[in-house]
């Protein structure tokens, strides 16, 4: 009879001799087993499960074997193969349609954007290439006082996002937009914008392990230096910000490309208990006088 705790462990040794990558919502095979485990018996992924010498019957067994098989055979996000993945403390759908949510981004929502923004006060924020909507609606949850733009150009991913939105029953303060950035909203003007966007340069990305290649290339790729819409974001932001609005973007792997593109701009990178790092924020001031430099740097795109 062998109990969870038993097939947690040969789980995590059968991924780690097969040399799998994690990055995907877990950092390593034991957490990945685990994760495994509590989607067969249909436990919540929040820590609260203690049953480790719980016996598993022959259904589960089976599905279990399956699981881990296909994570082996296919080497693709275990998120994908569950359908679902867990996000700022909550729960979400995803499909190969959407990027699996992993952002430090997480820290600020949970904290509230504080101090830039005041945590009992009242607004509008824009979640730009939303995806799953799963930073959007974490926002909503946590920022009860603010309503939720969510906008990405992907018609899947809104679909996605529209399961998610119904699933935490925040339909009424997170819109979802279709749009290519931000061409479709008008003169909303927002307290904050954040963004996750792709940000991968195109030779990195080719050079990443299988799990990362089963997400869709359109929300990871972005140019040969992976600073094409980071900049396009840059460039119409303060059109879209109140005064006293501030743009938190991660760019990951790509700040130093993005220092050397934007010598003069004054980013503040972020630092985050939990890890994690390559996120920056911009005051709309500061925006604003360093357009001439971005506009600058894209322009020379146009020509290369």
């Amino acid at each position: 009879m062998q109990t969870a705790e038993n097939w947690l462990e040969y789980c995590a040794g059968e991924m780690k001799r097969a040399g799998l990558f994690f990055g995907h919502g877990t950092g390593n095979e034991h957490d990945e087993a685990a994760w495994m485990l509590l989607h067969v018996l249909e436990a919540p992924l929040d820590g609260s499960f203690t049953q480790w010498d719980v016996v598993l019957n022959a259904e589960q067994r089976r599905a279990l074997r399956k699981l881990l098989a296909r994570r082996i055979n296919e080497r693709c996000p275990l998120a994908y193969l569950t359908g679902k993945a867990r996000f700022c403390g909550l729960d979400f759908v995803v499909t190969p349609d959407v990027l699996v949510p992993r952002s430090p981004l997480a820290e600020l929502i949970v904290q509230q954007f504080s101090p830039w923004l005041n945590p009992s006060g009242e607004g509008r924020v824009l979640d730009m290439c939303t995806g799953g909507a799963c930073i959007a609606i974490a926002m909503a949850v946590h920022m009860p006082g603010y309503s939720v733009d969510a906008v990405d150009i992907s018609p899947a991913a809104l679909s996605v996002a529209a399961q998610n939105t119904k699933l935490h029953g925040v339909q009424d303060r997170v819109s979802l937009i279709q749009s290519d950035l931000f061409d479709q909203l008008g003169h909303t003007s927002y307290d904050l914008i954040v963004s996750n966007p792709p940000y991968v340069a195109a030779d990195v990305w080719a050079d990443l392990p299988p799990e990362y290649k089963a997400e869709p290339s359109a929300g990871l790729v972005s140019g040969e230096d992976g600073l094409d819409i980071v900049l396009k974001i840059l460039d119409a932001s303060p059109t879209f910000m109140k005064q006293q609005g501030i743009l938190v973007v991660e760019v990951g792997e790509s700040a130093g490309a993005l220092l050397d593109e934007l010598p003069r701009v004054p980013f503040l990178w972020l630092d985050f208990e939990r890890g994690g790092d390559g996120i920056f924020l911009l005051e709309y001031e500061q925006l604003i006088a360093c357009r001439a430099d971005i506009r600058t740097a894209l322009e020379k795109r146009k020509h290369v």
